[in-house]
């Protein structure tokens, strides 16, 4: 069933446990994903990121979203990652999106607020529920060992602008950046955990982490235990697919998306028990 993520998330930060956020590009991985929230009895949040238009366009992604959530029984979320521009932001809207993230975060404070403020007006007024970023988590092609060690552009979210954005913007939910990447590793990234403890202290709304692949599953159970209430994966379902389907021979075709299928159900079965997630 086609839910918003206001509700589920709140359940999780409440709860003590994070709802994955799992990235689709294509039929495949939509199917996997909606497959494994049912068998596991669990919710789901199935996004699709405007840098994946390359791959499907926003419309062919709504349709397949809407087609394979209405036949869930489970509560699925369909939500616009990281979001650019206000216009496709509200094509995401108008094509049945129930949540979108606005990601502002590379603008000075100022900027991101401003047009943040901009996305909230619009998808409030559809029934619309608004993530927002503060900080920057950037992408981890060469992060290194250590939280002071990256070679990324990260820059690391602080309580008084995470309140400043809070306040000024209304959003509903927020990422927040302490140590992760998008994209692959070096090492496992070393993760800010006190400042995890003052961000959910001082943060009421839920709080979201970006660059969740492969950032090492102590990490995130230690994430979804202490106030993250959404963790967003997906460069480790496309690396998992291609690693099963490498691991076994086949030549036919159908053989081949069941492979990749397979291998994106055991990465989304694995994180649900990292994450603690629990049936709403």
């Amino acid at each position: 069933m086609l839910v918003s993520t206001k509700d589920m998330l709140k359940k999780a930060k409440e709860n003590k446990f994070a709802i994955p956020s799992a990235n689709f590009v294509d039929q495949i991985s939509v199917k996997a994903h909606i497959k494994t929230a049912e068998e596991m009895g669990l919710p789901l949040i199935l996004s699709y990121a405007q840098a994946h238009c390359v791959y499907q366009d926003i419309e062919e992604a709504a349709l397949l979203g809407h087609f394979y959530i209405k036949k869930a029984q489970i509560p699925v979320a369909l939500h616009l990652d990281h979001g650019m521009d206000l216009s496709f932001i509200k094509k995401a809207i108008e094509l049945g999106f129930t949540s979108v993230m606005i990601d502002a975060s590379q603008q000075e404070l100022k900027g991101n607020i401003a047009m943040t403020q901009e996305v909230v007006k619009f998808a409030h007024k559809n029934n619309v529920v608004v993530e927002a970023e503060i900080g920057h988590v950037g992408t981890g092609k060469n992060v290194g060992q250590s939280e002071t060690d990256t070679n990324d552009d990260s820059i690391y979210t602080t309580v008084e602008e995470a309140e400043k954005l809070v306040q000024e913007s209304g959003i509903d939910s927020l990422a927040v950046s302490i140590g992760t990447a998008h994209g692959l590793y070096k090492g496992t990234p070393k993760i800010n955990f006190e400042r995890l403890k003052e961000l959910s202290e001082n943060i009421a709304i839920p709080l979201v982490l970006h660059g969740g692949s492969s950032s090492g599953d102590k990490n995130l159970e230690k994430c979804a235990l202490g106030g993250i209430a959404k963790i967003n994966i997906y460069t480790d379902f496309v690396v998992n697919a291609y690693d099963n389907l490498k691991q076994n021979t086949t030549n036919n075709y159908f053989d081949v998306k069941n492979l990749l299928l397979k291998g994106m159900i055991s990465t989304l079965k694995h994180y649900y028990k990292v994450f603690h997630t629990q049936p709403l």
